[in-house]
């Protein structure tokens, strides 16, 4: 069977809340069915139908074609199958994902895979602020699955994150894994200012040093770790540069911290 597939065809003025169009809630549903479920378009509402051509009638695949950034919560809650997103995506992309695989040709907006537990997104642009981290109000984020950047990230990344990888081939911007609790995070790139603010567990794997850390590090030396290859090569199976630094990237400068917090996280540097 060809992918369920979602072609949009207006220009949106407002925010589209597609979150009813996941595999595990259209599944069983008629092509009848679900061209009448209502979608949240800013202030009013539209039926699917009002403002996407639907193909396809495999269900467990979904795709989005020609996705625009004001298309929200994309796979917001899934718990199984794939989505494929043709273009970029809005905010909240895989909010609270269980299960399954999102996959994004182009950019995301705010708080992609925010509060995910669990599930693979593969992300072939840049995403905005707030990767991977807690809704506003809350203090869990990230708990389990895996996310890919090959692009940059924002501001944020991993804010109150508690298990989990995030991947980040390009730059990421400033407080990346701020307030973490565990997880890890392996960028890159450059990464801006105050890494690891009050984080109190967790990994920061950086392939180039910060222009500065917080005071309430500890440079605790040069190590030699075993988890890191292992690290790398658990992603072998994604189409990403980190897998090919498996055999290279073991020597690290480990700082513990933040003291103002639990002080328990790391911020690794690789070394030549």
């Amino acid at each position: 069977m060809s992918a369920l597939t979602f072609t949009l065809q207006m220009q949106l003025r407002q925010r589209l809340d597609v979150s009813p169009l996941t595999p595990d809630r259209l599944q069983g549903l008629s092509r009848a069915q679900i061209a009448g479920l209502p979608l949240q378009y800013g202030n009013r509402t539209l039926t699917v139908a009002d403002a996407f051509l639907i193909e396809g009638e495999d269900t467990g695949h979904i795709l989005f074609s020609k996705a625009q950034t004001k298309l929200d919560y994309i796979g917001r809650g899934m718990t199984c199958g794939r989505i494929q997103v043709e273009g970029d995506a809005g905010s909240y992309l895989a909010m609270q994902m269980r299960g399954g695989l999102i996959t994004v040709s182009g950019h995301v907006d705010a708080y992609a895979a925010c509060e995910l537990k669990n599930g693979t997104v593969l992300i072939d642009g840049s995403a905005g602020d707030f990767l991977g981290a807690a809704l506003p109000g809350n203090k869990k984020g990230m708990a389990g699955g895996i996310v890919l950047v090959k692009g940059d990230a924002g501001d944020r990344v991993g804010d109150h994150q508690r298990r989990g990888l995030i991947l980040i081939e390009g730059r990421a911007g400033a407080y990346l894994g701020s307030r973490m609790t565990a997880g890890t995070i392996a960028v890159l790139g450059q990464v801006g200012n105050n890494p690891g603010y009050a984080m109190a567990r967790g990994t920061l794997l950086l392939a180039h040093p910060p222009t500065a850390l917080l005071p309430g590090f500890s440079d605790c030396g040069l190590h030699t770790l075993g988890f890191i290859p292992l690290l790398l090569k658990s992603v072998s199976h994604l189409d990403t540069r980190f897998a090919h630094l498996s055999d290279h990237l073991k020597r690290v400068r480990r700082h513990a911290g933040d003291r103002c917090s639990l002080g328990k996280g790391e911020i690794l540097i690789a070394q030549a």
